[in-house]
């Protein structure tokens, strides 16, 4: 058992206060007083304890692609530079690169992520011999994967091992036909599950799916029934209310990706709206070669700052609305309800923020200056499953410069 002591804690209601915390094997048993006589203190000296963050969107091992084709729009990036290299990854590719994506992650107060990507069994052994959580959802489109394929995964995997869970999903509305999209709403009324899917990432999709089908994206992908049990929207920047009403009906999930987004110059997704509406929100870097960075610090500022630039209102998009999305409210959107805030018989998936560093004194609002001015340095620890697997700018049970070789020894087979 451990018992953090002599700091500060980011309760279930996300208030800073003082008390301590209890974790015994891979759960918080008390949150404050309480009488058990066995255990081993960890002293945060002054330091915040709050939950980590869930990455709600990513391509783990498309870190290959980091600063290999920067400075372009999202079309000829994705289909020019980006596929190409794609039609070459192998097995062994995904777990290496992947394992880079970890290093990250783990590094920069991530304890899970909300993967989109091929090989999955590659990337849940990864992510098992990490100690990191992996929820996975398939690519499948016109050209990778099939329905059978999902399905197959869909059983596997959400009985496989403890970090590791899988959704139903496809790439995009336009790398998909119809075809196949009613097949995956079968699948999804077979099981009653939700459904995710980049959606409405860019005002081209957007014009393209209308002119195809009459209707924007989300209103095509309602109408086949693949938000019957909820699901999510990877971006969702270019939708309207008629779509934000379907989004508050069906429960739909809009996860942001404020940095790749700005840096793909696809636009800002209206969060300040959907947090008025009541619209289901969170947070995720996208890849990192869009992004470049899996840095979740990154992400909260550049949402709080483009909403307020967007509006043209500094008061716009609180930065504590901002860090619930990125820790409970991505939590929630992956089906990790068991980790989503430190309390009594949540999973203890914990960081610490050190406070002693610059840019978090002096000590006004502890929450805001998280968004502000927190950064990947301000992480002390990472816990995941009540394990410490990062402490003090070191990993406890990872060779990184072996999975530095690794990742750059796919990386120039896939350029080559």
């Amino acid at each position: 058992m451990i018992k953090f002591i002599n700091g500060y804690v980011l309760d279930k209601n996300f208030e800073v206060v003082e008390k301590d915390v209890y974790i015994d094997g891979d759960k918080v048993v008390a949150v404050g007083e309480a009488e058990f006589e066995c255990y081993d203190e960890y002293d945060l000296k002054g330091n915040l304890l709050m939950p980590a963050f869930k990455n709600a969107h990513t391509h783990s091992a498309m870190t290959f692609g980091r600063s290999f084709a920067d400075d372009l729009p999202l079309r000829p990036w994705l289909f020019d530079m980006i596929f190409p290299m794609e039609a070459k990854i192998n097995e062994q590719d995904i777990y290496d690169l992947s394992m880079l994506a970890f290093l990250e992650y783990i590094s920069s107060g991530t304890s899970a992520c909300f993967d989109m990507y091929y090989f999955p069994e590659m990337m849940a052994r990864a992510s098992i011999d990490a100690g990191f959580k992996t929820v996975m959802c398939p690519g499948l489109n016109n050209f990778k994967e099939s329905i059978e394929s999902v399905e197959d995964y869909y059983k596997k995997f959400n009985n496989y091992d403890k970090l590791i869970s899988y959704k139903l999903g496809f790439h995009a509305e336009y790398t998909t036909d119809k075809i196949l999209i009613k097949e995956l709403s079968k699948l999804a009324e077979k099981y009653e599950a939700p459904v995710f899917t980049h959606l409405s990432e860019t005002e081209h999709e957007v014009k393209e799916c209308i002119t195809k089908t009459g209707k924007s994206p989300v209103k095509y992908l309602d109408e086949l029934g693949i938000f019957n049990y909820g699901g999510g929207g990877f971006h969702s920047v270019w939708v309207d209310d008629e779509d934000l009403e379907i989004y508050k009906k069906r429960g739909i999930w809009a996860v942001i990706n404020a940095c790749s987004n700005a840096k793909l110059a696809s636009g800002i997704a209206p969060v300040s709206k959907m947090l008025k509406q009541g619209i289901n929100l969170a947070v995720g870097t996208d890849g990192a070669s869009s992004n470049n960075a899996l840095d979740m610090f990154r992400e909260m500022y550049m949402i709080a700052a483009t909403q307020k630039l967007n509006d043209r209102d500094a008061a716009s998009t609180d930065a504590i609305d901002i860090l619930r999305m990125a820790t409970q409210g991505s939590a929630l959107c992956m089906g990790l309800t068991d980790c989503d805030v430190i309390d009594v018989g949540k999973k203890a998936d914990l960081i610490v923020i050190d406070l002693h560093r610059p840019s978090m004194q002096p000590i006004n609002n502890i929450t805001k200056n998280i968004v502000y001015s927190g950064g990947r340095d301000t992480v002390k620890m990472t816990m995941i499953n009540g394990k410490i697997l990062y402490e003090n700018g070191e990993f406890k049970h990872l060779d990184t410069e072996r999975i530095y070789y690794n990742a750059q020894k796919s990386t120039d087979r896939l350029k080559s």
